[in-house]
């Protein structure tokens, strides 16, 4: 064999090396890290590493949690697809259109509310960008301020549970999903109370940004209010209901996910809108990302395995302790450096795949909680997302944005978000308490 004239170092560069090669090159990230790691594998141990796939395949299919992924895809989508999540956002026209910067707070209201029901960036973005931004534009908003709002605000997707980032790093880092959602609620609704304050502060000093409705435009009767707040809280109820029994120890997580899509279905057919096309439109967006995600999962830990196997892990803990002689607190600034460089060319997976193996074992070797440093890596993919040249919000946006709004509108709109988005981080690192508060209380080990 090949390897018998190369050292694991040399193996394990080639292998990082030619991952990025492959992904700059436009291959799929579970093509490219999956073809990486059996190459690798072939090339370090030969016939015997044949049966890595199927223990990965075999890990991933007895992992009882993964059944949440597709079932709360499928909710967030449903209520998407239906219209509810248009009707959210009527209601947070009517509550908050007379405030200066008043439908920007409410689209942001909107987006954590979406976000607590798909786990996805996605849903977010195309919601926001179709129904909030042309309304926006429509009563006369500056166009960047708008463009930031939908761009930060779709980012919470990725934190607010139910995420699917965190399903995917509880699944690298064999930490509990349940603890991970948990850890990041109050992270969550930090940063979006964070984006609201901007919001509101700039708009009150700034009124030109975002105008408050004229009277005509809010003047509309008792009984349309009532219709408007009755459509509206459906998602808040979905939400409430699905937590609160998990809190309430009632249901468990998996059950949860359950009857979040049931609710989702329910409330699509009493508001009349379980329609064939809704229900084949959901059902294909959901196959769509479960798949995407579960290709993904078994190629992260087939490359994960080989990584580890090569002693990537002890070479990082040498380099950060013993030649640069970092503190823990050190190191863990490097690694969220490390993230936010990567996250400018590429996305949340690829980075997730190339250094949780690498990193977590660190982290809890540091003495640092691993459910923690999820959420710090969760909110460090936020800001990557908006980051140039490659953040994967950035992209989204040009392709779903009216006309009128630029490229360079987008790029520059996102710029005081993400000064946001690092205060919050350097918070969550001040305060882990932040993080691991309810998990502690609700779920004690």
């Amino acid at each position: 064999m090949l390897a018998q004239y190369l050292s694991y170092e040399f193996i394990a560069l080639f292998m990082f090396i030619t991952m990025l090669v492959m992904m700059f090159t436009g291959q799929r990230v579970f093509g490219a890290i999956g073809f990486v790691a059996a190459a690798s594998a072939l090339l370090v141990w030969g016939d015997g590493s044949l049966e890595m796939p199927y223990t990965a395949t075999w890990k991933l299919f007895k992992w009882y949690p993964m059944l949440t992924l597709p079932l709360f895809i499928y909710m967030g989508f449903m209520i998407s697809e239906s219209g509810i999540a248009s009707d959210l956002y009527k209601m947070f026209h009517v509550l908050f259109g007379g405030l200066k910067g008043g439908l920007a707070i409410g689209t942001m209201f909107m987006m954590v509310a979406i976000s607590a029901m798909n786990g996805l960036s996605v849903a977010g973005m195309a919601i926001g960008a179709t129904i909030a931004i042309p309304e926006m534009l429509k009563r006369n908003y500056d166009k960047r301020m708008i463009t930031g709002v939908v761009q930060a605000g779709s980012s919470l997707g990725i934190l607010i549970p139910p995420s699917v980032v965190m399903v995917l790093y509880g699944m690298i880092a064999r930490q509990p999903v349940s603890k991970l959602w948990m850890a990041g609620i109050l992270p969550g609704l930090l940063m979006a109370t964070l984006f609201l304050i901007y919001i509101y502060v700039r708009c009150k000093l700034q009124p030109e940004l975002g105008p408050p409705l004229p009277k005509k435009d809010r003047n509309i009767s008792t009984l349309e209010k009532i219709k408007l707040l009755k459509a509206g809280v459906i998602p808040f109820l979905i939400f409430f209901l699905m937590t609160g029994l998990f809190l309430m120890g009632i249901a468990s997580l998996v059950e949860c996910s359950a009857v979040g899509a049931l609710l989702a279905t329910l409330a699509s057919i009493y508001k009349k809108r379980f329609t064939r096309k809704v229900l084949d439109t959901t059902l294909k967006k959901t196959l769509g990302v479960s798949c995407m995600f579960m290709w993904i999962i078994l190629a992260a830990l087939t490359f994960g395995a080989v990584f580890d196997g090569l002693g990537a892990g002890r070479a990082i803990e040498t380099l950060f302790i013993e030649r640069w002689q970092l503190s823990p607190w050190g190191v863990l600034i490097m690694m969220q450096l490390s993230y936010i460089l990567m996250g400018m060319f590429l996305d949340d997976t690829a980075m997730l795949v190339i250094v949780a193996p690498l990193y977590v074992p660190l982290i809890i070797a540091l003495g640092f909680d691993p459910i923690w440093y999820g959420v710090l890596y969760t909110i460090t993919c936020q800001i990557a997302y908006m980051t140039p040249p490659f953040g994967y919000n950035l992209f989204l946006m040009r392709a779903m944005a009216p006309k009128e709004i630029s490229l360079q509108d987008i790029y520059s709109s996102i710029v005081p978000f993400v000064l946001i988005m690092v205060f919050g981080l350097a918070i969550v690192m001040i305060f882990p308490e932040i993080a691991t508060y309810l998990p502690e209380k609700y779920l004690s080990r």
